[in-house]
């Protein structure tokens, strides 16, 4: 036997994927038009930024584009001067955080049975929270409601009516239907009731679905500011998206909540506190969605595919 033959057999390497010409040109336009997408919405908050950090008369001169112009945080002082914007910003945190752990709460009870496939009369029920993503009462009945529960200037007028989202509770119901039947079976065999296997098993399994959900859901808080604008009258519990619809479309501001007068006659300091207050609004949200980035697509994905 001969020296090569007694060599092992090398393993075989695997051909290169061939791309074809319409491939490639299908990749760089679709590449083309993302990148140009992207330069869409990325310049507009570049600018933003910019002129947050811009000086007061760069800024009413236009003077500012991509980079700030005479750097300072003399926006940014304004705004933490405005006394409105702690209080707001704290009504937002709350209406926000007991929002989305009700919307939560709501759509993993509603989404667990209706991912059982021994539910009695699952199809019509699943109808009528099908109807409800069509058609709804309308807004004059809406508040008519509100109003006959004396819910008015109330927050349960913010965080009920919108307690769950079907879209969101279908993701959710998928998720859980993907979950191994093994599972299930191997604890009712140890005796486990649908309480303790909803708690204990799947809550805990559904952590990336959640993850998901949790931030469609504050999202959707942070940015109301239709909601408390129709059921709110009193400021002291306005959110802070009620404040930014104020001073960027009304272009008012509360006298008596300012720390300097001369914010008031001061035009161009008027517009570099749009700028900043926007940032200030937007901030909380984009430092929380880089953590939940991980869970995002991963509960999406497999939240979207049928079980």
């Amino acid at each position: 036997m001969s020296m090569s033959a007694a060599k092992p057999a090398g393993k075989a390497k695997k051909s290169p994927i061939k791309i074809s010409a319409a491939d490639r040109i299908y990749y760089v336009v679709i590449n083309v038009l993302l990148g140009a997408f992207f330069v869409i919405v990325l310049a507009p908050l570049i600018n933003i930024v910019a002129s947050s950090f811009s000086s007061a008369d760069a800024v009413l001169k236009g003077k500012v584009m991509l980079w700030p112009v005479d750097f300072n945080l003399e926006g940014y002082k304004a705004v933490f001067d405005y006394r409105g914007i702690w209080r707001s910003y704290a009504n937002t945190i709350y209406y926000t955080v007991l929002g989305t752990f009700i919307n939560l709460f709501m759509t993993m009870i509603a989404a667990y049975p209706l991912a059982r496939r021994d539910l009695p009369l699952k199809k019509p029920i699943v109808m009528l929270f099908m109807f409800t993503m069509l058609f709804s009462g309308g807004m004059i009945p809406n508040y008519l409601l509100i109003r006959n529960l004396h819910w008015i200037n109330s927050i349960w007028a913010i965080v009920i009516p919108g307690a769950i989202s079907v879209y969101n509770m279908i993701i959710a119901r998928t998720f859980i239907q993907n979950i191994p039947s093994d599972i299930e079976e191997a604890a009712r065999i140890d005796g486990c009731s649908d309480a303790y296997y909803f708690w204990r098993m799947v809550l805990p399994l559904s952590k990336t679905v959640i993850a998901v959900l949790a931030l469609y859901y504050a999202v959707g808080h942070w940015n109301d500011y239709f909601t408390p604008w129709l059921y709110m009258n009193k400021p002291e519990k306005y959110p802070l998206q009620i404040i930014l619809r104020t001073i960027l479309i009304m272009n008012t501001f509360d006298a008596e909540s300012m720390m300097e007068d001369d914010l008031i006659a001061n035009k161009a300091l008027q517009d570099l506190l749009k700028y900043s207050l926007i940032i200030v609004s937007s901030a909380p949200i984009l430092v929380v969605y880089p953590f939940a980035k991980k869970f995002f697509l991963k509960g999406v994905m497999i939240g979207a595919l049928k079980g």
